[in-house]
């Protein structure tokens, strides 16, 4: 059985917490959805990655004040 759906979407605010690897964000219908996961090492790496810091902790090789500064330039709040 065939079902054809016309659809008219408006949205005028969304607001997403967060979204991970493997998420879904579906807005109206789909007939199927096949969660898929590529993993792909497209750097070439051939060794495990070094331990992660906890927030709060301070690397060693880092001056304190960079080990605590976002890795990525961050947009100030807008309200």
């Amino acid at each position: 059985m065939n079902f054809y759906i016309q659809q008219n979407i408006q949205i005028n605010f969304i607001k997403i917490g967060g979204i991970t690897n493997s998420s879904v964000l579906q807005i109206g219908s789909a007939g199927i959805i096949k969660p898929v996961a590529y993993l792909s090492n497209t750097g070439g790496f051939t060794q495990p990655a070094p331990a992660a810091i906890k927030p709060g902790e301070v690397a060693a090789e880092l001056p304190s004040s960079e080990a605590l500064a976002p890795a990525v330039p961050l947009q100030a709040p807008v309200q």
